[in-house]
């Protein structure tokens, strides 16, 4: 990167504020309005120390809460050596946006801890997690009613139940106390399907995108999802669960992975299963066979491709490669992954990119699933499955009686009545809501791209619908 691009170059927080305004500017607030819901609310920081290996350690954490307009407010906690304030804030800004444009009734928080996890083993990984906990808990940082956290870079369904323990410890009368975060394991009050719920969100966005010709002309391309070429950068649990989905059941060919340690591709398509296995295996893709090994992984992001799903860290995408950018469609699986400056470079060559407050949301989604079945006590689906059931059970009778009848000559396809007769369970109708919350909110989207001469893209759209919502909001509380 020369001097002048570094210069140029917003931060994250900048780029948010920039995509923000952007969006504004477009709309007719009150500038007191507009700066109550730019800002965010607070941050607080806390510095503890945990005795480990013989001597005393002192980490430094944030919780960020961009706003209350709704509450609890809702954001994940990332475990990384580089987390900052910044970082943190721009993540909550996001978290407020992406709630209200998916219709997930919080406000927006992050947070982040400056950690390695690989410089620890599990035990101390827990006497510092649950020391964080405790340090967010006691300010009610956590708590099921005003502060909701879940899993994010680093973090995982371990981590969550570590935390949500530490809280019932400390409120040993809160019922509602497995609702204090979400992206718990199964057995610790969690839901089917959080795991997978982004990637699979990011499937569930590109079907829909897919489902209007007239987008996919805009992007440059024709037909279904079957056969598009994709770049996948980051093979962590949301990249993974995204290429999975999209090769297996879309037919869409993986032709390159980006991963830490270098990049594979191959233009007959990868295998995902393979390389996640090899990765978990030897902690790379180093040396994966049947496939081209690039030692700088982030030369592929120039590769020629159909679509391109950034899923790790942000602002991989920025001044210094943008123009070089080949892929027709972005999909933004991690947050901020394209830089501002970058943004303006690709709009300006025609590469429409499915903004990152939408295509990752279905986190969030699965995330507001799993609070509402721990206020209500109840898996989804323990009432009505075996009703429905039994009511399908009674088509199928009078079906299988009609088909006896020769005369009719004709018959129940193989393996209909097994199909029909399955009641939805947890994980079905997890699918089934997640699948409608990104059709829905990408419609908002669209109806906003389409009808108004002065939006441009998605991303634009994606904010003008959000902020509209939030400054509603904002409005009904007498602001």
């Amino acid at each position: 990167m020369t001097a002048l691009e570094s210069i140029k170059e917003p931060s994250f927080r900048e780029s948010v504020d920039m995509m923000f305004n952007r969006a504004v500017a477009l709309m007719d607030l009150s500038p007191g309005l507009e700066e109550k819901i730019r800002v965010c609310n607070a941050t607080y920081t806390v510095r503890f120390g945990v005795r480990l290996r013989g001597a005393i350690h002192t980490f430094t954490g944030y919780r960020s809460v961009h706003s209350e307009h709704m509450e609890p407010v809702k954001g994940g906690i990332r475990f990384a050596p580089n987390v900052h304030q910044d970082e943190v804030e721009a993540l909550a800004a996001l978290m407020t946006y992406k709630c209200a444009l998916v219709e997930a009734p919080f406000g927006g928080s992050k947070g982040g801890l400056c950690i390695d996890p690989r410089d620890w083993d599990e035990h101390e990984m827990e006497l510092i997690t649950r020391r964080f906990a405790y340090e967010l808990i006691k300010r009610d940082l956590i708590n099921p009613a005003q502060n909701v956290p879940a899993p994010d870079m680093g973090t995982g369904e371990r981590e969550m139940a570590w935390i949500a323990d530490q809280y019932k410890r400390m409120n040993t009368t809160d019922i509602n106390g497995a609702a204090c975060v979400t992206g718990k394991p199964p057995n610790a009050g969690g839901i089917a399907g959080r795991v997978e719920a982004t990637g699979r969100g990011v499937q569930y966005a590109l079907q829909e995108f897919f489902r209007y010709p007239e987008d996919i002309a805009k992007a440059g391309l024709s037909g279904k999802l079957a056969g598009k070429r994709i770049i996948v950068q980051g093979l962590g649990n949301v990249g993974y669960h995204a290429a999975k989905f999209l090769s297996e059941e879309d037919g869409a060919i993986i032709t390159g992975i980006i991963e830490r340690d270098g990049a594979l591709h191959n233009e007959d398509g990868l295998d995902v299963e393979a390389v996640r296995a090899w990765i978990v295996k030897h902690g790379g893709v180093t040396g994966f066979p049947d496939a081209n090994h690039h030692t700088d992984g982030a030369t592929l992001l120039e590769a020629e491709c159909d679509i391109m799903i950034p899923a790790a860290l942000e602002g991989v995408i920025n001044l210094s490669n943008a123009d070089r950018i080949k892929a027709k469609l972005i999909i933004e699986a991690a947050n901020g992954p394209v830089t501002a400056g970058a943004d303006d470079i690709l709009r300006a060559k025609g590469c429409i990119i499915i903004p990152d407050m939408y295509a990752n949301a279905g986190g969030v989604t699965v995330s507001y699933f799993e609070w509402v079945k721990n206020l209500s006590h109840i898996r989804f689906g323990r009432m009505q499955r075996r009703a429905e059931e039994s009511r399908h059970q009674l088509v199928v009778d009078e079906l299988e009686r009609l088909s006896a009848d020769k005369q009719l000559g004709w018959e129940l396809s193989p393996n209909f009545k097994e199909r029909y007769l399955r009641g939805a369970g947890e994980l079905e109708l997890v699918r089934s809501g997640l699948d409608d919350t990104m059709r829905a909110a990408y419609q908002a989207m669209r109806e906003v791209w389409h009808s108004r001469a002065d939006v441009q893209d998605l991303r634009t759209a994606a904010y003008l619908v959000s902020i509209r919502k939030v400054a509603d909001s904002y409005r009904a509380k007498g602001l």
